[in-house]
């Protein structure tokens, strides 16, 4: 494979890291103007410096030729205080993504890639996951999971458990605390060296 082709590969999945950590403040801002949000924080592989490996596209997985980590989705905890309204924190979040693409401002990333994880405050307990489907339930196939819209928009996965370690990063990965504001930009966290990012290896 052609030196050109690995670096392009390269240089794609730090702009995809870069446009889902755009989206990050977009839907933080969005977010925060909701009363019983409390804290928002980035999580998974979108909150940390990408990290080479064999992707899972053909041509590099049967030549074993590794590229930076493929972003694919946004994942962000929120602790929240209640959840009355998560009807509006659902479409908070999926009016800002719209919003910011309409505006041309380089964010192209979609409802259902955004993954919310809903945190009880104090405890840090997981309370489920904001679905994204704009009715509660949808009909869905998903919509069948026990559990699933007992608390309509909190969305359960069957035999899903947290890693003990989901909120780990949180610490250096806040973007909002109620009562401080924005702590950071989505923008601030770590990332790779540009020019390492074009080392074949």
């Amino acid at each position: 494979m052609r030196r050109a082709a690995i670096e392009k590969q390269n240089r794609w999945m730090l702009e995809r890291q870069r446009q889902f950590r755009m989206a990050a403040d977009v839907v933080c801002e969005a977010f925060a103007a909701i009363d019983e949000v409390q804290a928002v924080a980035v999580i998974g592989s979108v909150a940390k410096a990408l990290w080479k490996e064999v992707p899972r596209f053909r041509e590099f997985r049967r030549a074993r030729i590794e590229v930076w980590h493929e972003c694919s989705d946004l994942d962000l905890a929120v602790w929240i205080d209640h959840q009355d309204r998560l009807g509006a924190l659902r479409r908070a979040g999926s009016v800002a993504l719209r919003e910011a693409y309409e505006a041309g401002t380089g964010i192209s990333v979609a409802n259902h890639q955004l993954d919310v994880f809903l945190i009880e405050p104090g405890g840090d307990r997981y309370l489920g996951r904001l679905c994204h489907f704009n009715r509660c339930p949808k009909g869905k196939l998903e919509c069948v999971v026990p559990g699933c819209g007992a608390v309509p928009f909190n969305q359960r996965f069957v035999d899903f458990e947290p890693h003990a370690d989901l909120l780990t990063p949180a610490e250096f990965t806040m973007l909002y605390e109620r009562g401080v504001g924005r702590v950071r930009s989505a923008l601030d966290l770590p990332t790779v060296d540009v020019e390492e990012s074009e080392t074949v290896t």
